[in-house]
């Protein structure tokens, strides 16, 4: 991965459309709505070129749309988890390849965090403490994923490096 990507961005929405995890890595000051806004706007795009993909199509979805500022491309898990990717607006080319990449890394991280047995993903609606819990990914059996999509963000530039 090249040193800067102008990662703006990152959204995992679940298969029911909901969000997992919305997360600003340019800069504390963003606006988090900003990018909830984005994330569902990118889902009906999703939701087209899903429809019509033949069935053994590629997980990457490319380039879905621009909007202020940011470029947004779209990935799908084959359990059908969306991850949209918010890239800043610039000059240099993002090759497809790097941005692949970007995607598989957030995949590896999303897989190794619901690996975890005690990580609660399927959370019935009627439980709105838990639900409510599962939607901001605050809790603590979600830390491990944020770290993971932190590290990510590193890797590709968003984020400065921590000594740790």
């Amino acid at each position: 991965m090249p040193a800067q990507l102008g990662l703006a961005a990152v959204a995992f929405v679940s298969p029911q459309n909901y969000p997992i995890l919305i997360r600003a890595l340019s800069s504390p000051s963003d606006d988090l709505l900003k990018y909830h806004y984005l994330a569902h706007t990118s889902l009906d795009v999703i939701d087209e070129r899903i429809a019509a993909a033949p069935k053994n199509a590629e997980s990457y979805l490319g380039f879905l749309y621009a909007m202020e500022e940011v470029a947004v491309y779209g990935y799908v898990t084959p359990l059908k988890v969306k991850i949209v990717v918010a890239f800043a607006l610039t000059d240099a080319v993002i090759r497809d390849a790097d941005v692949i990449a970007v995607f598989k890394a957030f995949h590896l991280a999303y897989y190794r965090s619901v690996a975890n047995p005690f990580l609660k993903l399927h959370v019935p609606l009627d439980t709105p403490s838990e639900h409510g819990t599962l939607l901001l990914a605050g809790s603590a059996q979600w830390r491990g994923f944020r770290r993971r999509v932190d590290e990510v963000a590193r890797a590709a530039g968003a984020l400065p490096v921590v000594n740790a």
